[in-house]
């Protein structure tokens, strides 16, 4: 199906393989998803740099992540009008843009709090667009399995740009880092034009020769049984819950390091340890989800998740350090898992619509948790906020269990 029929654009103009358009999407993906993540490398310098409190560190993340969240719909939308990849790429530059403002010499704190919010309206364009690409170029062949890779680079970029920003920090001012991240931006965004310009098309996997007969039955009907309506918001519930956990515990993470030793090196590393488990985490949940179901893998991910926070805040540095892939597995995984159950609830005419609400939900519960998590870190400190974040994480088991009659005879 053209990506033009999906997500809005002129005439076709160049032919896009699925090939290409997942290589895109992923890359995108772990762009913007590095640089949502390497803020938590930052908070501890902002904080010294601008004398804040965690409820304030709290407001930073939330105006990044939360004009992420707000915009996932309208982006969706305009993307209609401009064309996916255009918009992708503009996202991408203003994403970029946002870094090289924070960058600039003397750049005062509110010049911080405005390019934070502008940061995350140029990531907003991100998921909706890129997940409508995949799901559109292989919605013949099936998405489920390309989606999931499109899931993954996002861990990889987790991994690579926050470690990177860290090593940056260490052989120049932090200012200097940020603009180096910022023309990252740019230069990525020259490379989506280019790559999967305005109106490309995917190739459609059904021989062009087909019959229109033979084309119906090649393409499977996607319809919602009346015993799967509430399966989506349940769906949405659970993702907000295991959203605000991952964010949680990840601002926390750098100051609860800190106080057991850490410097800004081995906090870099730390997140890097963390979100290669998650990148694991994802593959291996996808395998557990094959083999025990999605309910149980659910359930598996959010009580090891909610554990391995507890430890890790009664634990020494290098106890810590060895155990932070292992969260980064149980934390990270339940998305996989939620994310390529979305388009199984819904009809294939509203996938689009469904990829935006998934994310202004999961991305929304993510941008306000750190803000709300903040005023426990503030009375209680960082070792014990970490616990209340593990006690919200629970939540997600009835809700989970509440799914059970949804996922029936579903592999």
């Amino acid at each position: 199906m053209p990506i033009s029929a999906q997500i809005g654009g002129a005439a076709p103009v160049q032919p896009a393989t699925p090939r290409r358009v997942l290589a895109v999407a992923c890359g995108a993906h772990a762009l913007h998803d590095g640089f949502t993540d390497l803020i938590y490398v930052l908070l501890p310098i902002w904080r010294t740099e601008f004398a804040l409190s965690y409820a304030a560190l709290g407001v930073l993340r939330l105006l990044f992540a939360g004009a992420m969240a707000g915009l996932q719909v309208p982006m969706s939308l305009l993307a209609r009008r401009l064309g996916g990849p255009v918009l992708l790429a503009l996202g991408t530059a203003v994403a970029g843009g946002a870094y090289l403002a924070i960058g600039m010499t003397g750049a005062s704190f509110i010049v911080l709090l405005l390019a934070l919010l502008v940061g995350g309206a140029g990531a907003a364009t991100q998921h909706p667009i890129g997940s409508s690409l995949v799901a559109a170029a292989y919605a013949d062949t099936g998405a489920r399995g390309p989606l999931g890779t499109y899931n993954f680079a996002g861990d990889l970029g987790k991994m690579a740009l926050p470690a990177a920003t860290a090593w940056l920090l260490s052989v120049m001012p932090w200012r200097s880092a940020l603009g180096s991240i910022g023309t990252l931006g740019l230069i990525a965004a020259v490379l989506i034009l280019l790559l999967l310009p305005h109106g490309a098309r995917i190739a459609d996997p059904v021989s062009a020769d087909t019959t229109p007969p033979q084309r119906a039955a090649a393409r499977p009907i996607q319809t919602t049984r009346p015993r799967q309506r509430g399966a989506f918001p349940l769906l949405v519930a659970i993702g907000v819950l295991d959203s605000s956990t991952r964010m949680g515990f990840l601002a926390f993470l750098p100051f609860v390091l800190k106080a057991k030793g850490a410097d800004t090196a081995m906090i870099g590393v730390a997140l890097t340890l963390i979100f290669a488990g998650g990148a694991a985490g994802k593959l291996a949940c996808g395998w557990l989800g094959a083999r025990l179901g999605v309910l149980r893998t659910v359930l598996l991910t959010e009580l090891g998740t909610a554990l391995g926070i507890v430890a890790l805040g009664q634990c020494s540095l290098p106890f810590a350090m060895a155990c932070l892939p292992l969260i980064g597995i149980a934390l990270n995984g339940t998305s996989s898992v939620l994310y390529g159950t979305v388009p199984e609830f819904v009809p294939a005419d509203r996938h689009e619509r469904a990829f935006g609400v998934f994310y202004t939900g999961t991305i929304g519960g993510g941008a306000i948790a750190p803000f709300l998590y903040g005023f426990a870190g503030d009375a209680f400190g960082p070792s014990h906020a970490i616990l209340v974040v593990a006690a919200v994480c629970l939540l997600t088991l009835p809700l989970a269990w509440a799914l059970r009659p949804s996922l029936a005879g579903r592999p």
